[in-house]
């Protein structure tokens, strides 16, 4: 099984909101290698929220923005990986763009290659692109490896018909199809992710990941998010 894990830029900060907490990207390391244990070949996309939110700004252009949270996916996924390795998986960090010797140029092959090899495969640098955000980075590299399902850690425990936050009533989904979510703007990814999910079939999981032992959880049986799936 292959799957491609995406970890909010936030959600690496834990309560600090900015930076790097170590121990919670260590607990989600040592989930990781749990599956790599089990010889599950996963794959990483980190966003960049932790250190940059730009389109927030009114004062920065779009493009050069976008280009500042790219560096900042790609020395959240240095980060990461080097915590991955603490705990005794073998990495490699892939760009879409050169960057020296931080990371090696991503192609399928060689990714495929790392991911064969039971190393975890870090996609970092977003798609290379402004404009698309790492939602659509992570259903892009995902629909290129060939992975059985995207799962989406994120601060909220799944998919709701409203913002829970907002609306009491809002109706928690167990299970949905990718066209409901794009016919009702629940933003699980944004819409250009979506789309592309939806057009390659590529079904995302959703769940919170500050519920104990979530990721594992989420291939064991003991699933508490919520499945958007796709029609086959």
């Amino acid at each position: 099984m292959r799957i491609l894990l995406k970890l909010r830029g936030e959600a690496l900060a834990g309560d600090k909101k900015t930076g790097f907490d170590e121990e919670t990207v260590r607990k989600v390391a040592l989930q990781v290698k749990t599956l790599v244990d089990q010889g599950i070949q996963v794959g990483v996309v980190t966003g960049g929220g932790n250190f940059w939110r730009g389109r927030t700004s009114e004062n920065i252009d779009r493009t050069k923005a976008d280009q500042i949270g790219m560096l900042a996916t790609i020395m959240n996924c240095i980060y990461v990986s080097e915590i991955f390795r603490s705990v005794g998986m073998m990495t490699n960090v892939l760009t879409p763009f050169e960057c020296g010797s931080f990371t090696k140029l991503f192609s399928k092959d060689r990714a495929n290659k790392y991911l064969e090899k039971n190393m975890v495969v870090f996609f970092a640098g977003g798609t290379g692109h402004p404009y698309f955000s790492t939602d659509t980075g992570v259903v892009l590299r995902a629909i290129e490896m060939e992975a059985d399902v995207i799962l989406l850690a994120k601060s909220i425990d799944g998919v709701y018909s409203d913002d829970p936050k907002k609306n009491p009533a809002a109706v928690k989904y167990d299970e949905i199809t990718i066209d409901e979510v794009i016919d009702q703007n629940l933003q699980v990814v944004d819409m250009t992710a979506s789309i592309l999910a939806r057009d390659n079939k590529m079904p995302m999981w959703v769940f919170d990941l500050n519920e104990e032992n979530s990721i594992v959880n989420a291939l064991t049986g003991k699933f508490n998010g919520t499945k958007v799936t796709v029609e086959k």
